[in-house]
């Protein structure tokens, strides 16, 4: 066969293949945008419903009074609000300090080589999809009951003392989140380009100074926004709230060693009430949920703006 008819019959194997590849490529972009718009199309309309019937419990009194069973009218979400901010600033003060530094440790120091820290990796990956009620079942056992292994044991500032407390619930909240705070922040450190960390280090700094003036600043708005990402997921979790003894009706403010509510609980609670009333105030903490988590979003945003640097 001469070379001209074997180039052309190359030219056209390349030429079908490709035509396959496009055609397939063009049936996987329909269905992508299919999919998408009927996502967008049944969250456009929960979200219309939501605020019809909750827009007209929107007043101040809502944020000022606490819930009751009895006065609906009057009914607000006074706990379950500062209960959800105070669940969401201590699971931020345990996920960050730990998060970053499990992260740095595994991708700056640790022998990947090593099969302890092969096997640290795999589990940490492996967390991240564990289902929720498993760690409410975790969670109740530490912090709640004191029980591990069969052992009984107290720990500081009201847990294991077999009282739910607010630090409990942050605490079981934190162990379903910090998987994903590593992985993303190891990405985010992994981003940093090598050139950098040598040429911090051809300067005389040291591996730690490298690491605290160089990568950490150069990935802060990753690591930032992972963390928003997993409050974001944790401020919507339920089952984990409820397996530590979330209450729900309070009246009286929550603190860390206090019993408390939050948000997702009062939704529940109010959608499984048969009165009228309480669905419109599900609906309307469903805002102030919707609200707060837009807010959050924004925050992760705005750092990932703000600090985001181009290598």
């Amino acid at each position: 066969m001469s070379t001209v008819a074997e180039t052309t019959i190359a030219r056209k194997a390349v030429t079908r293949s490709s035509g396959g590849e496009s055609t397939k490529g063009a049936i996987f972009l329909s269905l992508l945008c299919l999919t998408l718009t009927i996502s967008v199309v049944f969250l456009v309309a929960l979200i219309f419903s939501v605020a019809q019937d909750g827009v007209g419990r929107l007043d101040t009194g809502l944020i000022t009074e606490y819930s009751s069973r009895f006065n609906i009218e009057n009914a607000g979400l006074r706990a379950a609000i500062l209960g959800t901010l105070w669940l969401m600033g201590l699971t931020a003060l345990v996920i960050i300090p730990i998060g970053v530094a499990t992260a740095i440790y595994l991708e700056e120091y640790a022998d990947p080589t090593k099969r302890i820290n092969r096997i640290i990796e795999i589990n940490i990956q492996n967390l991240a999809s564990v289902p929720s009620v498993v760690f409410g079942l975790l969670g109740l056992a530490i912090f709640v009951r004191g029980e591990l292994f069969g052992a009984n044991y107290s720990l500081p500032f009201g847990l294991a003392t077999g009282r739910p407390t607010l630090l409990a619930g942050a605490l079981t909240l934190s162990l379903l989140v910090l998987p994903v705070v590593i992985i993303v922040s190891r990405e985010a450190i992994r981003a940093v380009p090598p050139s950098i960390r040598e040429g911090a280090l051809a300067l005389g700094a040291t591996k730690w100074q490298t690491i605290w003036k160089q990568v950490l600043p150069g990935s802060v708005s990753g690591i930032a926004t992972g963390v928003i990402l997993a409050l974001s997921r944790a401020i919507g979790e339920t089952a984990p709230l409820i397996l530590v003894g979330a209450a729900s009706f309070l009246l009286f403010d929550p603190a860390y060693d206090k019993t408390f509510t939050a948000l997702p609980i009062s939704i529940l609670s109010f959608t499984g009430e048969a009165r009228a009333g309480f669905l419109d105030l599900a609906a309307a903490a469903i805002i102030v949920l919707l609200v707060i988590l837009i807010l959050m979003n924004s925050v992760a945003i705005y750092l990932r703006n703000r600090y985001e640097q181009k290598w």
